[in-house]
């Protein structure tokens, strides 16, 4: 694909008919980024490779080649994109990535958004479980007759679907055992993220209870539903440890503020500014896309449930979305005259 990218223009057309361009259309003006090939990544997380493939086939209609996009963990990638081995990601989480900014401080910015706020976290339990113990906080969790019930290792303490190392969600996890005392009452679980939930389901549907950190898009709450099947609950309060500001109105809470622990976060790209300064038209395109998180969480739910074709599923996207997709390009060209 790349070389013919570079190659002919009749590869050009044709990937970006893939975006809706006609052949036709195809010219020197509507292809401000021939020639420019982009360092693209992607996160290790499966539910940000939907917003990747959709960003990726958008600079393919400019005229771009894209290499990757490259499977990264946040803290390799954030290096990376500081020192230009890679030119960009979309899959920036902010404020939970905020721990990172001092690595590309000066060197990358965070350009647009993909979706705004509601990219919430947080810890989930059961809803059997929260009737049947009354649990609120994680602080319950010291109690021994609920370490009992969720002990699925036989360890003695209750098990939590975590985050991987290297994930920014893991740094957050690991403070809170700290900081509440934890320790001895939850066994945190960092393997792999789908794997570990996707165990944590079976026991679930096999009638254990369970306990687990997500977010939102995600394809588990299709899995499991908030309300029906799981509910948020707290994090405690305690003197001496500041915590986000509790949210209102969050749907299948056990309190309503609802103190998750995280903030709400932006879905957000972050871009090398050598490579941002050079490519006008890439500025522009990332200050106006918005993927709605409802579209994020559907395609994430397809993924889990087996439909794992993410470029058609982006193109099928792009396809549903060609009016305002049409508009950010050509605006996207008129910034690179």
């Amino acid at each position: 694909m790349t070389n013919a990218f570079r190659s002919t223009m009749t590869a050009v057309a044709l990937i970006a008919g893939a975006v809706g361009l006609s052949a036709g259309s195809v010219n020197a003006e509507d292809m401000p980024g021939k020639g420019t090939t982009i360092k693209m990544a992607q996160a290790t997380w499966d539910t940000g490779w939907f917003q990747a493939a959709i960003y990726k086939q958008m600079f393919e209609a400019l005229g771009y080649a894209v290499e990757g996009p490259t499977t990264l963990d946040a803290p390799i990638f954030y290096q990376s994109v500081a020192q230009g081995d890679v030119d960009l990601w979309v899959n920036g989480w902010f404020p939970l990535h905020d721990t990172y900014k001092e690595t590309f401080d000066g060197s990358a910015s965070i350009v647009g958004a993909v979706a705004k706020g509601g990219a919430l976290q947080g810890y989930l339990v059961d809803k059997a479980a929260v009737e049947e113990f009354g649990i609120k906080t994680l602080d319950d969790f010291k109690r021994p007759e609920v370490m009992k019930a969720f002990d699925r290792n036989g360890d003695g303490k209750a098990d939590l679907v975590a985050c991987p190392p290297g994930w920014g969600c893991e740094v957050t996890i690991t403070e809170h055992m700290k900081n509440y005392d934890l320790g001895d009452a939850i066994n945190p679980i960092k393997a792999g993220y789908s794997a570990s939930m996707a165990d944590a389901i079976a026991a679930y549907k096999g009638g254990e209870h369970i306990l687990f950190y997500t977010w939102t898009p995600n394809w588990t709450v299709n899995e499991l539903k908030l309300g029906e099947d799981v509910m948020w609950i707290e994090v405690p309060e305690k003197d001496g440890v500041e915590t986000p500001a509790a949210a209102e109105g969050i749907k299948a809470c056990v309190e309503d503020p609802c103190r998750m622990g995280f903030v709400a976060n932006d879905i957000v790209p972050v871009v090398n500014n050598a490579f941002l300064e050079k490519n006008p038209a890439v500025a522009t395109l990332l200050k106006d896309v918005k993927i709605p998180l409802a579209d994020i969480f559907a395609q994430n739910a397809a993924m889990n449930a087996g439909d794992d074709k993410v470029d058609a599923q982006a193109a099928e996207w792009v396809k549903k979305n060609q009016a305002a997709v049409d508009g950010w390009l050509a605006a996207a060209r008129a910034a690179a005259k």
